[in-house]
């Protein structure tokens, strides 16, 4: 017997629901996965309130959307756990930088699931934005170029380098960030391979469009970018201990504010391996540096 009772009730105009109804610390039927796998693909992130699972629970359910990935290409993860990240502001490392996680790579994550353990009492949410509506939001004439345009992404360019690193943590942690180096071309419009949707590729970590000039790059990233944060695309997930989230990585990005002094916030992130994108003419991303992060990625192509 299957069962797929559970309530669906959108939280933001353009992105975003909270899925009540469904308990992630019991074992999902497959029926049950595909409508929630269904609902991602629609509303891109999922907020599943009070869930307050262990680290098994949290492997469980993500698993249960592909195989998942290490934990992170160059960052460590949590000791035993070499699938979880740990996302610690308390080391003044926080990203607080419009991005897609890992894009620096070939094959980046499909999915990715948030799990908060400890919250600020104020501040320390984090807003996910809908890359999808973004395109369709561009005048014609600019969705035509970015139809043809294509993004490198690299990881020698932390999200600590918005501020300069502010503690031996933050310069050791930058270290190993960038202590193997990636850059990958990405189409700055990916067709998303289930749905079929175009959306703007982009975020933090594309630093420049290939057959452009740093200046000309800088400029169209930009305008690109602000119809990505424009705030009819945005959702802003405030955080309780125990929440879970469960967003698409390849029709979002996301940014976390630091806006919480140093009061403790800390989350599990773990991620489920990707496909190589595809634009709008057919062609995959490819290497310019780095390897295939095999380490990383079972999904490697």
């Amino acid at each position: 017997m299957t069962t797929t009772a559970f309530d669906i009730r959108r939280i933001g105009g353009r992105i975003g629901a909270e899925l009540v109804g469904v308990d992630l610390s019991k074992p999902l039927e497959p029926a049950l996965v595909a409508e929630i796998n269904a609902a991602l693909l629609e509303h891109k992130a999922l907020v599943f309130r009070g869930q307050h699972l262990d680290d098994e629970g949290q492997l469980r359910f993500a698993g249960l959307f592909g195989e998942l990935t290490g934990a992170h290409p160059t960052v460590d993860s949590v000791d035993g756990r070499p699938n979880i990240l740990p996302v610690d502001g308390g080391e003044g490392i926080r990203a607080n930088h419009w991005h897609t996680d890992v894009t620096f790579v070939r094959t980046p994550p499909k999915a990715s699931t948030l799990r908060s353990l400890v919250v600020p009492p104020y501040g320390g949410n984090t807003l996910i934005a809908n890359s999808q509506t973004a395109y369709r939001d561009l005048p014609e004439a600019l969705r035509e170029l970015a139809d043809r345009l294509w993004a490198v992404h690299t990881n020698d360019y932390d999200y600590a380098t918005h501020s300069r690193p502010s503690s031996e943590a933050a310069s050791e942690h930058r270290a190993k960030f960038v202590s193997t180096k990636y850059r990958t071309a990405h189409p700055v419009v990916r067709v998303h391979p289930e749905s079929g949707e175009r959306g703007l590729f982009i975020g933090g970590f594309a630093q420049s469009l290939v057959g452009l000039n740093s200046s000309e790059s800088r400029d169209l990233l930009r305008i690109l970018q602000s119809y990505v944060t424009r705030p009819e695309n945005l959702l802003r997930i405030v955080w309780e201990p125990g929440d879970v989230v469960l967003f698409d990585n390849r029709s979002t990005q996301h940014y976390a504010p630091d806006d919480y002094g140093d009061l403790p916030r800390r989350l599990h992130r773990i991620t489920v391996a990707g496909d190589v994108p595809v634009g709008v003419d057919g062609r995959h991303s490819y290497i310019l540096e780095g390897d295939e992060a095999a380490h990383y990625t079972p999904a490697a192509a």
